[in-house]
């Protein structure tokens, strides 16, 4: 029965494979030598693929649809498959017609033993030997996962791009979707599928990459130090002395953040296979095998924060006030959107268009805003929505509208709104080099320079720290810009948040004076400040900056904060004996003045209760000067005493 399945799914492959061809063109399927001017207009000194060596109908059938397939997905380009690949077929027809046990399918290929017969014919030199290699893996990869009915995770190379969840960024290259588990040892292969399985929908795919790295590495050092199978379950603090020392010598003058990710990502990969009680944990506990000393230090604070580099004010002007002027002027929304949120550019070219853009109720304003959407594969943010301006959503609205005329299900199948929509590329995201390159063209052609001279060396990422760091200027709460920017943690957004220095001085110089000394004009020493009633000017001060102490007329009012007090600021304004007329109007506008400054330093400085009374006297004081530019004269109870 099982055999009779096996033969029925076979014969379904080969027919999939005979619609393949069909769908591309009849020609591929009918022909055994192909004339490749036929659909390509290659123009090169050959022409022809030959797959009428093969006598094996299957194998035939299976080269024929590699081929096709590789040349549709622009895995190889045409010159590639006619200079490499057809000389590699003509030499692979050779050794499959004279071999002793046939071959059914190039899935039942052996490589190797073609490899040891390329060898031993003495025409063929080493180098050419390792191009036919070279040509026929990807094929035989091809072959191989085109039978290979189990799921992808039971596989020993996995294709992340098949894995339902799989975090993957939009600007991710193809090269790096596959996770190859035939790089660990056997005996730890099912150990190391069971623990991705747990991670690879949790993180983002460009991270689970980064961990199989380490973890390879760290297999791969423990069997260079002469440890077999098994070595995990017995780990000793000393096995973790070798290997530390071991990749510190191996690693030595490499980042020290890429060096701490070899102790890092092992250490958390033990841990888990500890909890989870893998067969093939360590019996002693990691928390006394690894030790945090163990860790590569990496760089201080102070060193991170010189390595975040912004863009210069006068440099910036000159991109901002030019970039409507860029030689591809499908880049400029590009630019627009990252400097108008400060987003990654792998963020900004995964947007989609049906759902990036949303308007949203604002109560206070009693209008509709406009939000960018979008999804933040590194940490892992679903959907994040951050307001933009109306100009920058009115442009964003008639590139939606573009990408949609453009779109279909075979140019843009995942709905990307910089799209490319044909060749190499197509339905892939506009490469972010393409607006590099644009952008270097551009500060080349308006002779954009640095603080040396030199046309300024622009990069991408550099607009996401420049961003940030207008954020903090213009005293946005930093977990309001944490949520904007879409980091992990708070720390990351606290390496951003630098401001300048002028920008220091202005904050600082709203600041209160201490008081702590004075200069003397003659000598230029500085003095203490010596007062006759010491005590008394200590307690005053102490009381000046605890309690809710308000500056009035002649003096300082020193109430208690929860204590109310009408009088407190307006002592004559509510006053029923009070009388005012146009002739105090110029003394009103000077107190609004004075107000103002007084509010918009406290606001500064952070004292919520000053700034309220304030604007309550503000409040009060236009009142008057309105009622008076009404009235002429105002006095509450004016008429009352001139009855009496």
């Amino acid at each position: 029965m099982n055999q009779k399945i096996q033969q029925f799914n076979e014969v379904n492959k080969y027919n999939k494979m005979i619609s393949y061809l069909n769908e591309n063109n009849e020609y591929w399927l009918k022909n055994d030598k192909w004339d490749m001017r036929q659909k390509y207009n290659y123009k090169g000194s050959w022409n022809w693929m030959d797959f009428s060596k093969f006598a094996n109908y299957k194998i035939k059938l299976e080269l024929k649809y590699t081929v096709i397939y590789i040349l549709e997905n622009k895995y190889m380009n045409i010159n590639t498959m006619l200079k490499n690949v057809r000389l590699a077929l003509i030499k692979l027809a050779q050794y499959l017609n004279n071999i002793n046990q046939k071959v059914e399918t190039l899935n039942d290929f052996d490589i190797n033993k073609f490899k040891i017969y390329l060898h031993n014919i003495k025409e063929i030199n080493q180098n050419t030997v390792k191009e036919y290699i070279w040509a026929l893996s990807p094929m035989l990869s091809i072959i191989n996962e085109f039978f290979d009915d189990r799921e992808e995770t039971e596989k020993d190379v996995w294709n992340c791009l098949k894995i339902h969840g799989t975090k993957i960024s939009a600007t991710c290259l193809r090269k790096g979707y596959s996770i190859n588990f035939l790089r660990y040892p056997n005996y730890y292969k099912n150990c190391m599928k069971r623990y991705f399985r747990t991670i690879i929908t949790k993180k983002s795919l460009a991270h689970c990459l980064n961990i199989h790295i380490a973890l390879v590495s760290f297999f791969e050092n423990f069997r260079e130090l002469g440890y077999t199978d098994g070595f995990l379950k017995v780990l000793a603090r000393e096995d973790i002395e070798k290997y530390v020392f071991h990749i510190n010598c191996k690693y030595k003058g490499k980042d020290s953040a890429y060096v701490s990710k070899m102790v890092t990502y092992p250490r958390t990969f033990l841990e888990y296979i500890q909890l989870a009680n893998y067969e093939e944990a360590p019996i002693k506990e990691i928390s006394r095998l690894i030790f945090q000393d163990d860790i590569p230090k990496r760089e201080k604070h102070d060193d991170t924060l010189k390595k975040i580099k912004f863009v210069p004010t006068p440099i910036l002007q000159q991109l901002d006030g030019n970039i409507m002027q860029l030689d591809r002027p499908e880049l400029i929304p590009i630019y627009i959107l990252l400097r108008e949120t400060g987003w990654r550019g792998t963020d900004i070219f995964n947007l989609r268009y049906d759902n990036c853009l949303e308007k949203i109720w604002n109560d206070k304003e009693e209008k509709y805003n406009y939000y960018l959407c979008g999804e933040i594969t590194k940490t892992g943010i679903s959907q994040l929505k951050i307001p933009i301006r109306d100009t920058v959503a009115q442009m964003l609205e008639k590139n939606i509208q573009e990408a949609k005329e453009l779109s279909n299900g075979k140019n843009n199948p995942n709905r990307y709104l910089f799209n490319v929509y044909d060749g190499k590329l197509k339905g892939r995201p506009i490469p972010k080099d393409r607006l590099m390159d644009s952008i270097r063209r551009l500060v080349k052609q308006k002779n954009i320079k640095d603080e040396n001279g030199n046309l300024f060396h622009f990069k991408l990422h550099s607009l996401r720290h420049t961003r940030a760091k207008e954020y903090v200027e213009q005293g946005i709460n930093i977990s309001i810009i944490q949520q904007m920017l879409g980091h992990r943690s708070l720390q990351m957004t606290i390496h951003y948040a630098t401001v300048t220095e002028n920008t220091l001085y202005e904050q600082w110089k709203n600041t209160e004076n201490l008081n702590l000394f004075k200069i003397n004009t003659e000598n230029g020493k500085k003095e203490k400040i010596v007062t006759k009633e010491k005590d008394d000017f200590v307690r005053y001060e102490f009381v000046r900056k605890n309690l809710d102490a308000v500056k009035v007329p002649f003096g300082v009012c020193f109430k208690h904060s929860k204590l109310p007090c009408k009088h407190q600021i307006n002592q004559c304004l509510t006053c029923s004996s009070f009388c005012t007329t146009t002739e105090n109007i110029n003394e009103y506008k000077e107190e609004i003045k004075r107000i103002e400054e007084q509010i918009r330093i406290s606001k500064k400085c952070g004292r919520i209760l000053w700034q309220k009374k304030n604007e309550e006297y503000l409040e009060l004081l236009n009142n008057m000067v309105t009622k008076i530019e009404t009235q002429h004269i105002v006095h509450k109870n004016g008429n009352t005493r001139e009855e009496n």
